[in-house]
């Protein structure tokens, strides 16, 4: 066990390091200007993020992975799909209920939704945890009845950008960016080991000649159902887009007075009751389907140990360090350099991938089950690309201050297109890969570094009109999540072309073989 913690620990150096580095070589230029308090904050914050993204990876290996295919395969096995119907409802909705990236989110929007207030916070949370159980449900039966993932997919986005249509006749389009984003933050740390491995279980045992292709596309469709249920809230809302705290992005709101430890303390909480509800969920199939032997159970345990631990460090480390530094960042190369900020966007956005969670399960689980057609490293490189791509993409929205719809809706005809011409286990991989890439560290250090760009390019305080900030500084999340969609079809479709160009050179040696060479026998 020693030795595998040791392992997950250099893993995740070698994930934290670049931002840490980075963002400590931007500190001591002329264009960001972080106090000592500021810069202590962060590197302690980066190993915290080591830490826990170690004991996370260890936990997902041991307890995560292991509880979602066995309740995969052991629902299957009892041949009763309404309780695999029903079962996959509520997991979606109650694992999704207790995400701790969509109650952050929810936080910060809770004014402008019906009811406002706390009313307001849990009436978005329980709509997105409705689409995330209805649309798991859908992913579920495509499995079992080996329906095309292409097809609903397609079918869904038409239905998402038909109600963003009827949002823009309604004059509720600011919202459209908020609503793109809930998608990306609902698949966290704690939803997408779980569900992917659900896939994996109901796919091993259902899931036919095409079991591979059939385990991707739960995250997927998770993804999208979360877009739709939050447009459909947005058009019953009545609140105003103008006001927006950004207190909760000062180092002050954190280290001052009690906020260090009522941070840590809302997180021990957070992340208890989101594996609680896993495990409740968990121990109810043993008891009454799957019974897993004694040692089985064990090793399961001591996993959840490790999630737990990991999952309370790293989101901790992100809010306290990670999140106003971000923020800070933004609105200083804002000032300094609009032009430099895009570039950072870039770089940052290709090296902050490599500390989100998800992601090294993702790559692990897609090696696996390609048998090494897709190599980890192949997957990270593609994400890391298209993350950059997204963030520095959005950064150049905000400075130009144009719609969303501009990137989404090409963005999404050609991810659409693409999926005409790979293999569809490429199409299914990369629309899963967008709802992973789009994890905690996206919402808790790039989002706040575009909205410290936007108040500083649009000149926004406490006292101003702060619309641009759902117009534009939101939707980033959105951004993160659709750029994968492209670039891992992208490599597939490179694949394919490769095999066409072998078997091509292949077949012409063939036939300009030399006949004298061949060997008859009489």
């Amino acid at each position: 066990m020693h030795k595998i913690l040791l392992s997950k620990l250099k893993e995740a150096v070698t994930s934290v390091a670049p931002v840490t580095l980075i963002v400590l070589i931007i500190s001591f230029t002329p264009a960001v200007n972080l106090t000592g308090v500021e810069t202590t904050a962060f590197i302690l914050s980066a190993i915290g993020l080591i830490v826990g993204i170690a004991l996370f990876n260890l936990g997902a290996d041991l307890a995560m992975t292991p509880m979602g295919e066995y309740t995969g395969s052991g629902l299957t096995k009892s041949k009763k799909i309404w309780v695999l119907v029903a079962v996959c409802f509520l997991m979606g909705l109650l694992i999704t209920i207790a995400e701790p990236d969509l109650t952050v989110l929810a936080t910060q929007v809770k004014d402008i939704m019906p009811g406002g207030g706390a009313a307001g916070e849990w009436l978005l949370i329980c709509t997105v945890g409705i689409g995330v159980g209805i649309f798991l449900v859908i992913a579920v039966l495509k499995i079992i009845f080996h329906k095309d993932l292409s097809m609903l997919i397609m079918f869904f986005y038409l239905m998402l950008f038909a109600v963003c249509a009827l949002m823009a006749e309604q004059g509720k389009f600011g919202l459209v960016p908020l609503s793109f984003d809930s998608g990306g933050v609902t698949t966290g740390p704690i939803t997408v080991p779980f569900i992917m491995a659900l896939g994996v279980g109901i796919a091993a045992t259902v899931g036919g000649r095409n079991a591979s292709e059939n385990s991707f596309g739960l995250v997927a469709l998770c993804s999208v159902g979360p877009i739709i249920a939050v447009m459909a809230l947005s058009l019953m809302s009545s609140g105003s887009l103008s006001e927006y705290d950004t207190s909760m992005y000062s180092i002050e709101h954190v280290l001052t007075g009690s906020g260090f430890a009522d941070l840590l303390v809302g997180k021990i909480g957070d992340v208890a009751l989101a594996l609680g509800l896993i495990v409740i969920f968990f121990l109810i199939l043993q008891f009454t389907v799957l019974k897993l032997p004694k040692q089985k159970l064990i090793r399961i345990a001591i996993g959840i140990g490790y999630t737990y631990i990991g999952l309370v460090i790293f989101l901790t480390s992100v809010e306290a360090g990670f999140m106003p530094i971000g923020f800070k960042i933004g609105q200083e190369l804002a000032s300094f350099s609009q032009p430099l900020l895009a570039v950072f966007g870039f770089v940052i956005g290709m090296v902050v991938v490599l500390a989100e969670p998800a992601v090294h399960v993702l790559n692990k689980q897609v090696e696996e089950i390609t048998g090494g057609g897709v190599k980890k490293l192949e997957m990270m490189l593609a994400l890391s690309v298209a993350v950059g791509i997204s963030i520095c993409l959005s950064i150049i929205r905000v400075i130009f201050g144009f719609s969303i719809l501009y990137y989404l809706i090409p963005g999404y005809l050609i991810s659409l297109g693409l999926s005409f011409f790979v293999p569809k286990i490429y199409t299914a991989i990369a629309f899963d890969s967008g709802g992973v890439a789009s994890g905690p560290l996206t919402s808790t250090f790039i989002l706040p570094m575009v909205v410290g760009a936007c108040v500083s390019i649009f000149g926004l305080s406490a006292d101003t009109d702060n619309t641009a900030i759902y117009n534009f500084a939101y939707g980033v999340v959105a951004m993160v999540a659709m750029t994968p969609l492209i670039t891992i079809q992208l490599l597939g479709f490179k694949a394919v072309m490769a095999r066409k160009v072998r078997e091509s050179i292949t077949l012409k040696r063939i036939l300009a073989a030399d006949d004298e060479q061949i060997i008859y026998f009489k």
